[in-house]
């Protein structure tokens, strides 16, 4: 631990701090260190009890454009009246969500839309193959199902709109057939006989244990000796031999730090860059159903319904539902237990709660539906937040750009030179 001094002079050193242990800050620290850096993690929490625990494990490289779309302004009164709708913006915090929402809705006209999807397909085609050598690195790649996925409908009426859908999605590349009910019944058997087709996404897959990824990144992160501390970052400012952050005792100088903390990361971003970042949340829920294995052999999402059973190794999760209220709303369990009740008619026979256990979750959120992936302040702060609710899927690659960046000499701020990157830079805001 470090320990304060009369001197308050910061006691350990690093080549690179990294704040924040979820997926993401790990997934980089285990890269950095790699490169024969000494790396430091820090987090006021063990490593993956953030989004990285409770996500759906979906590696959904399917999804290249954001959640919302300009039918969000029609969408605006049940979103604020009803408490249980698939994407909920609780009133209270209305008044500090309108900035953000007002540059979402900006960000909707067609040349930003197509720098979004652009921003989100470039990565989600990295995604897959970043995942399969970082889980070859350290040997654990049976942790990753690479099955495909189904989005499934059950209406007549939503063939039209499911038609739409992969219409656009093969506009962008993205590899999806369209199912039958015969075919969706032959690959899930246990599927309600009034599904009427889907889509099939091939090139997807699934974590059968999210947790457990991080705690095999971390474990393989010590052995090449990086240092893990459970600490709070209270703030940090710039040296000219690097950084030093403020912990709740005492301080720790870095060469160079990296931002990782998700959801919570404008606050330290703001006292390193002098940039302040609209960065918001997506407060997502799930419900684990420890009894409901084999229930289905890849994802599932409802069309109508609109969320996501994923099967894992301790169970089925269900997953995807979105809340807009901050970070210091207590959650509203209700929503998770909502999931088990949108489930009812999916299955030939209804799913089991015995022993259920809700969750919520904070998914980092800009309002461009971009990450920002970037190296400022002459290369001694990096960052990598914003994924909202690819995290998981994008995790992998961004280590990837992360060490690239790191492994880049002292340049003017922002001026690195890698044109892969330019849609996730900080100065686009």
């Amino acid at each position: 631990m470090v320990n304060a001094n009369p001197s308050n002079a910061p006691q350990t050193h690093a080549d690179i701090a990294v704040v924040g242990a979820g997926i993401v800050g790990v997934a980089c620290a285990l890269q950095l260190a790699r490169q024969g850096k000494r790396v430091v993690v820090i987090d006021r929490h063990d490593p993956g009890q953030g989004a990285s625990f409770g996500n759906a494990g979906h590696l959904a490289t399917e999804q290249v454009f954001p959640i919302a779309d300009l039918s969000i302004l029609k969408r605006l009164p049940s979103m604020l009246m009803d408490p249980m709708g698939p994407l909920r913006l609780d009133w209270k915090y209305m008044p500090r969500a309108l900035p953000w929402f007002t540059r979402l809705l900006l960000n909707l006209h067609p040349t930003p839309f197509r720098r979004t999807v652009a921003g989100i397909r470039a990565l989600n085609e990295g995604s897959l193959g970043a995942w399969q050598r970082l889980l070859k690195t350290i040997d654990r790649p049976g942790l990753l199902k690479e099955d495909g996925s189904l989005l499934v409908f059950e209406r007549a009426e939503s063939r039209r709109a499911l038609e739409a859908l992969q219409a656009r999605m093969r506009g962008q590349d993205v590899a999806v057939d369209f199912w039958r009910a015969e075919a969706v019944h032959a690959a899930a058997p246990q599927l309600s006989e009034w599904i009427q087709g889907g889509l099939f996404f091939p090139r997807t897959g699934h974590f059968l244990d999210p947790y457990r990824v991080v705690c095999e990144l971390v474990a393989a992160a010590k052995s090449l000796g990086v240092q893990f501390r459970r600490q709070s970052v209270q703030g940090g400012h710039l040296r000219q031999d690097g950084i030093v952050l403020t912990t709740h005792d005492g301080g720790l100088h870095a060469r160079q730090v990296l931002i990782a903390c998700g959801a919570h990361s404008a606050r330290i971003t703001a006292a390193l860059t002098g940039r302040k970042v609209p960065l918001d949340t997506e407060r997502g829920y799930h419900l684990m159903l420890p009894n409901e294995h084999e229930r289905l052999p890849f994802a599932v999402t409802s069309l109508e319904r609109k969320f996501i059973m994923t099967p894992m190794a301790d169970g089925l999760r269900l997953a995807g539902t979105v809340e807009f209220a901050g970070l210091e709303q207590p959650p509203n369990m209700e929503r998770a237990w909502q999931l088990h009740r949108l489930s009812k008619g999916l299955f030939r026979r209804d799913l089991s709660v015995e022993a259920a256990t809700p969750w919520m979750g904070f998914r980092p959120s800009l309002p461009d539906s971009l990450p920002i992936i970037d190296r400022v302040c002459d290369g001694k702060v990096l960052l990598a937040f914003g994924h909202q609710h690819l995290g998981l899927t994008q995790a992998a690659v961004t280590a990837e750009h992360i060490a690239q960046l790191a492994a880049l000499p002292a340049t003017t701020d922002g001026q690195h030179g890698l044109a892969a990157l330019e849609a996730y830079r900080l100065d686009r805001f």
